[in-house]
Parts: C-alpha cells; sequence; structure tokens
C-alpha cells in the first residue's frame, strides 16, 4: 500500500507579510510555510519532498485532501458541562498524584485535602485542567487496585469538581472512570488509551467525558525493557487510526478525544526526541493532541539532571518545542513556571 503522509514544518512567527503564502494549523497561533510530504510503501518512508504552502494543494489527491482540511481546520473548544476549554490557544494541565509511589511527587500530598489544595493552588496558578491520579505508572510500577484507587482519588475529584474546577481522572480503570465522573471528573485520561480494562471504553463511552487516548508500548512494569518501534511516528499513526475507529463503532463522538503520544512510556530517548520533532504530523487526525514532558526521565539524561525536580528547566523547553508544533494541553507539574512560560511564547508575535 502507498500513501503520502503530510507533515507541517517551515513554521513562522506571524502571517504578516506572508499572504498565501502560509497556513494555519489547527485553527491556533501556528503558522506554516511548508508541508513535507512523506511517502510511505509498506510501512516504510521511501522518500519525501518539502513543497511550499502556497503550491502544494495542485499535488492533493483525495486523502492528501482529507489530511489537509484536518491540520487546518481550528479545534473547537471542548465543551466540559460547564466548562468551556478554549482550544485556540495552548492550554495547562495540572498535575496531582494522590498517590505514595509517583516518580516525582508521590507521597508530596498527606491527604486528600492536601491534594485538594494543592489542585485549587495550581487552578489559580493558570492550569485550565486539574489531572487527579491514584496510580502510579512509572517504569516498573506495581498495578493498584481499582478500590484502592477510587479510595485515593474520589475525595479529591469530589472537593475540586465542587469548587467549580475542570477536573480530569488520570486511570486505566473502568470502575474508577465511573466513579470519578459520578463525582464531577469531565475527562478521562488514559495512558492505555482504553486498552487496559475490557469494560473501559463502554464505561468511558457512556460517560459523556472527553476522553485522552495516550500510547503506550508495553505496560509500566515492564514498558522500557526493551522499546522498539520501525518508525515510531507511522506506528502511532497507526495505533491512534485504529483506536479512533474502535470508538467510532460505539458511538463516541470524536469531539471528545484528544491524542497523546506518551513521550516517555515505551519510549527510548531517540523515539521521544523524533516524536517531539514530528508532533504537527499528528494534528492529521483533526483532534487536540496533549503533551507530557514534565521531569520525565529523558530530560534529565539528556542534561545531567537525574532528580525530577531538577529538571524544570529541560521540561520548560520540551514544553516549548511542543508549543511551537501545535500542541493544545501541555500536561505539567509545575504550573505556575510553565504558565509564565506560555505567557512570554504567547506575547512574541502568536
Amino acid at each position: 500500500m502507498t500513501r503520502t503522509l503530510l507533515r507541517p514544518t517551515g513554521f513562522v512567527d506571524s502571517p504578516f507579510g506572508h499572504a498565501g503564502k502560509v497556513a494555519r494549523l489547527a485553527g491556533g497561533l501556528n503558522w506554516f510555510a511548508a508541508i513535507e510530504l512523506i511517502r510511505i510503501e509498506d510501512h516504510q518512508r521511501v522518500s519525501t519532498e518539502l513543497l511550499p504552502v502556497e503550491s502544494v494543494e495542485s499535488r492533493f489527491d483525495d486523502d492528501m485532501a482529507a489530511q489537509w482540511k484536518a491540520l487546518t481546520a481550528p479545534r473547537q473548544p471542548l465543551q466540559l458541562g460547564e466548562r468551556t476549554i478554549r482550544l485556540d490557544q495552548p492550554q495547562v494541565m495540572a498535575i496531582v498524584n494522590a498517590t505514595p509511589d509517583s516518580f516525582s511527587d508521590g507521597g508530596q500530598f498527606a491527604d486528600a485535602a492536601a491534594a485538594a489544595e494543592a489542585g485549587a493552588r495550581m487552578a489559580a496558578e493558570g492550569a485550565a485542567i486539574i489531572d487527579v491520579g491514584g496510580e502510579s505508572t512509572r517504569p516498573g510500577a506495581q498495578e493498584v487496585s481499582a478500590e484502592e484507587e477510587i479510595r485515593r482519588v474520589l475525595p479529591v475529584v469530589r472537593a475540586l469538581a465542587e469548587r467549580g474546577l475542570c477536573v480530569s481522572i488520570d486511570t486505566r480503570h473502568a470502575a474508577v472512570m465511573e466513579a470519578a465522573v459520578a463525582a464531577g471528573a469531565r475527562i478521562i485520561n488514559d495512558i492505555t488509551a482504553l486498552t487496559g480494562d475490557p469494560d473501559s471504553p463502554k464505561a468511558a463511552a457512556k460517560s459523556g467525558a472527553a476522553i485522552v487516548l495516550m500510547h503506550m508500548q508495553g505496560e509500566p512494569r515492564t514498558m522500557q525493557a526493551d522499546p522498539h518501534y520501525a518508525d515510531t511516528t507511522l506506528d502511532l499513526l497507526d495505533y491512534f487510526t485504529e483506536r479512533l475507529a474502535d470508538l467510532h463503532k460505539l458511538g463516541v463522538d470524536p469531539a471528545r478525544i484528544a491524542l497523546d503520544p506518551g513521550i516517555g512510556f515505551g519510549k527510548k530517548d531517540p523515539h521521544n526526541l523524533l516524536l517531539l520533532q514530528e508532533l504537527a504530523a499528528f494534528q492529521v487526525f483533526g483532534r487536540p493532541v496533549l503533551l507530557g514532558v514534565s521531569r520525565k526521565s529523558f530530560v534529565g539524561r539528556l542534561s545531567r539532571k537525574e532528580a525530577p525536580k531538577d529538571r524544570l528547566a529541560g521540561s520548560l523547553a520540551a514544553g516549548l518545542a511542543g508549543f511551537d508544533q501545535g500542541v493544545q494541553i501541555i500536561r505539567v507539574h509545575d504550573v505556575a513556571e510553565t504558565f509564565q512560560a506560555r505567557a512570554i511564547w504567547l506575547a512574541m508575535g502568536k
């Protein structure tokens, strides 16, 4: 099978002075002047060609035209109960781990009240979404029962939702999804893209919540043992194509779905770096893209800052690279610092 993938590139600071020569990525604040045409045969990149935006449409077949439409169509706001999350500029998702063993902040919050206060503080610092998790998914982590996970997260979700905040539940278990949504969560954020629990797809579909599908090769205990890909970006594009098709069969509105390439989840450093370089390609689905790079181990390896809390600068650099590629949501531990970096990025002609 032969097809051509469109990858936006040649980003410019603003459209001014480039009339007819640039296109807007996903209706956001990024403008690109060129498209890389990646010709694929039998899942292999056989050739690439760089074309200016002003002349590329003359080369389109039907599939390429559909890709172009998805790449340039505005991302509609997420309607989450009474809250509306704009996606024409990047938004911050805050991490609140109600766990004793998460890689960066496990055990930081002594009880549910402390976790809820932390979430409220992060919202005040600029987070549009508070992502609450009750199970560590760091490399080598052991699975937690759904009952224990519910015990950890439910009071936090309920307290934050009662404050009128937009709450996301970070879980791979259907029972936790159902309990959290009943308590006020408006987003289900699943590292297994609803494959980790046979009941998850139907639970998520029935919930009415927005859904974040993340890619992970393997499972947390073994995902970093020996991850490998034929082509990292193409493999993930195929994966998300299949997951979206499966959810379509369940009647899930695509407008409810966001995609996360899962940086660091079953990926070595070259895999992570390629994905960061080619993030704009994931806009081809017409769905919001979420990026999680905060304090991750690849930042430490590349910068010789091994302790998670010493990785702020590298996390910000990776996050800004994501903004430059059109990412709509960034998931972080350090909200105030990220929001400040975002403010400067927005002010510099974006």
